[in-house]
């Protein structure tokens, strides 16, 4: 993974321990609620219909807690993730308290 730039100041002397702290990262497509009859009947091959748009957002979770939306990239045979929005300060306070 490439290094990402951190912003003009650097990093608060308080903070520096937990740079190195890894956390999970996940980019979330879509969900639907489905039964457990139509759970059984999936094979190869069947076809799940998202409950979002093909053009909404991917939302970007890290530890399970929303913090970003983005779209989907090709990165040389790779698929990656740009970041189109950041969730302002409060809603990612309100995320932690779950």
């Amino acid at each position: 993974m490439d290094s990402i730039s951190l912003p003009s100041g650097g990093v608060p002397k308080n903070l520096e321990l937990l740079m190195d702290v890894p956390l999970n990262v996940s980019v979330r497509l879509g969900g639907v609620r489905m039964q457990i009859r139509d759970l059984l009947k999936l094979n190869k091959g069947a076809l799940i219909e998202m409950e979002k748009e093909a053009d909404d957002p991917l939302e970007i979770h890290v530890n399970d807690r929303l913090l970003a939306y983005g779209e989907v990239v090709m990165i040389k045979d790779k698929l990656g993730v740009r970041i189109t929005d950041i969730v302002s300060l409060n809603e990612r306070l309100e995320n932690l308290r779950g």
